[in-house]
């Protein structure tokens, strides 16, 4: 193989180590996980008209509870 197809594979490797580094990054912030749980459990959130209010609360706690796990809040 000769010094161009060797610096080729170095700049490719590089380059894709620095994009999977950047993407964790992003992934992994604060703010990304905050949205991601809201949005995984915002459905949990609506109130049904049919639904008492004892079961309601249980299903509030349930709600709060994966939430605070999905944050990785003990």
């Amino acid at each position: 193989m000769n010094r161009f197809g060797v610096v080729k594979i170095i700049i490719i490797f590089s380059s894709l180590s620095y994009l999977g580094l950047t993407f964790l990054r992003y992934y992994n912030s604060p703010e990304n996980i905050e949205k991601r749980c809201i949005r995984k459990f915002e459905k949990e959130f609506t109130i049904p008209l049919e639904t008492p209010r004892e079961e309601w609360v249980l299903i509030l706690d349930l709600a709060d509870n994966n939430y605070l796990r999905c944050m990785g809040i003990p």
